[in-house]
């Protein structure tokens, strides 16, 4: 992988454990999340008239992946309510790389080697034993919590799929982002409306800011990475993306105070070692 693509992801994951801690640290999850999709397509829809049109045959994976996105958001707002950032945001990230991996090996036909293999196995076991290994001393995570990160994982590799796609057949990556962000983000924002009512959002003022730069982080997150998707396979987008485990590990532990364990340690020199096999690829 050329050193602009993998720094560019790189700063796409950082990016995206951020705006994931900022919703953690929310005092209303969800109506943080209908606040930073408010804010997301604002700043889309304000960028569109500078990028053309996607192609006609990328309008398809714009919808269907509009769907996975907003289950994806609805689903993690719950998944948050159940456990510890450091543990949720693995859980919730760690099978979709393997999974991508995969369909794309039998489906697509994208072809890796084994070292690329080796590469998305060591991030994929970092992020699990992140999940496992990485909560508060002789904390469990429950049944339940696993049960809703796995459905957000689900989600995560449809919509990573569906966009790389989509980004391919749009003709341009960034009008494909920006269509796809700001009609999300729109999406979110009547949820909200018909969930909690106008007076919920102009409650929100005071954290105007936050939203805001939540919203940017957010696109810029996955602007770059349906970009990169459309230069190196998915899996590898995919799989590069989920060091950002990594950065919600440092974020949970400066901000949140959460532990930093002796599992997360390991797990997070596993992430970083996969990290480093994809790059010399």
């Amino acid at each position: 992988m050329d050193s602009l693509t993998f720094t560019a992801i790189l700063a796409a994951a950082f990016m995206h454990a951020a705006w994931n801690a900022m919703i953690k640290t929310g005092l209303d999850r969800f109506m943080s999340m209908a606040l930073m999709g408010l804010c997301m397509g604002a700043i889309c829809f304000a960028l569109t008239p500078f990028f053309p049109l996607p192609a006609r045959e990328s309008w398809p994976y714009i919808a269907i992946s509009v769907l996975c996105h907003i289950a994806y958001n609805l689903t993690l707002v719950r998944a948050y309510g159940l456990g510890d950032l450091g543990q949720i945001y693995p859980l919730a990230r760690g099978a979709a790389p393997l999974f991508v991996a995969i369909f794309g090996a039998l489906v697509l036909q994208e072809q890796l080697s084994w070292a690329s293999w080796l590469g998305i196995l060591a991030l994929v076991g970092g992020v699990w034993l992140m999940a496992l290994k990485g909560g508060r001393p002789g904390s469990l995570v429950s049944g339940t919590a696993v049960r809703a990160a796995l459905i957000v994982s689900s989600f995560i590799a449809a919509y990573t799929v569906i966009d790389g796609l989509g980004g391919r057949n749009a003709g341009d990556a960034s009008a494909y982002a920006l269509w796809l962000l700001g009609i999300e983000g729109l999406v979110m924002v009547i949820i909200g409306l018909f969930m909690r009512g106008p007076r919920a959002i102009i409650d929100l003022r005071g954290v105007w800011l936050s939203g805001f730069i939540a919203g940017a982080l957010s696109l810029g997150a996955y602007w770059i990475a349906i970009w990169g998707m459309t230069r190196v396979p998915i899996a590898t987008v995919a799989a590069l993306r989920e060091t950002s485990i990594f950065f919600a590990l440092a974020l949970s532990v400066l901000f949140l105070k959460e532990p930093l364990t002796r599992g997360r340690a390991v797990a997070a020199t596993l992430i970083v070692l996969g990290a480093a096999t994809l790059r010399v690829l």
